[in-house]
């Protein structure tokens, strides 16, 4: 099955609808499928769901879907970063599932490993636990948390093979191996794309049984969230 596509458009072709649920890979700006969140801007699709650690910033990353008011509903760790989101939530124009940063990780690999529901201690006593199970393990209180299942997964690699074999770089790595195991259909954008066999089969983090669909994006903008220096000190 021929898995690399043209383009982010044609690899996300036939696979939108209004109402879906999308995991988006990356932590920060790091790591991002900016290409695959400029298609599904541009296809117009609405009222998402989106899994995601965070909501990008302004005009970057999903602060691209956020403008569009694409997205209806987040499940995300941390959102500090952008004021689109901000003004959304306070006007009841979004909601927000915050999770705890692993217990959102572990659900999102939960879904993946056809797990459906696990416990767990983070939370316990605070609103996080708010109508959830409660149950108790050698005199521990532990919260359940349901496992995340995506209908789609779009995630960003260092390199990749035609068979959807990925291989990820640094802080990069993130999200998104467990995304890319999370959903009925993922589609990766990775920076180096080579033919079968030309990955070392002890580096491949991804299976190329996750992925559906790949494109190429060989020049991949890096943004950076915060630039943060120093001065420099004259001798």
């Amino acid at each position: 099955m021929k898995k690399v596509y043209p383009d982010a458009a044609a690899a996300l072709a036939g696979l939108l609808k209004d109402g879906m649920l999308i995991m988006a890979g990356g932590f920060g700006l790091c790591g991002i499928p900016e290409n695959l969140i400029l298609a599904i801007r541009d296809s117009g699709v609405k009222n998402l769901t989106v899994v995601s650690n965070n909501a990008g910033v302004d005009g970057i990353g999903l602060g691209l879907l956020l403008e569009t008011k694409q997205i209806k509903k987040m499940i995300s760790s941390y959102v500090g970063e952008n004021k689109t989101f901000a003004a959304q939530y306070l006007a009841n124009e979004l909601e927000i599932e915050f999770n705890p940063q692993g217990t959102l990780a572990e659900r999102i690999r939960a879904g993946g490993a056809g797990i459906p529901a696990f416990f767990t201690k983070t939370g316990v006593g605070t609103m996080i636990a708010e109508g959830k199970e409660e149950r108790e393990f050698d005199g521990e209180r532990y919260i359940m948390e349901r496992g995340l299942l995506a209908d789609l997964s779009i995630v960003h690699a260092w390199k990749g093979d035609h068979e959807g074999n990925l291989v990820y770089r640094k802080t990069a790595r993130n999200f998104n191996p467990m995304m890319a195991t999370a959903a009925h259909v993922t589609v990766a954008q990775v920076e180096n794309l080579v033919e079968p066999g030309k990955i070392d089969s002890d580096h491949i983090v991804t299976p190329g049984v996750y992925v559906q669909r790949l494109i190429h994006v060989p020049n991949a903008v890096k943004h950076i969230e915060q630039r943060t220096v120093r001065k420099r000190v004259m001798a």
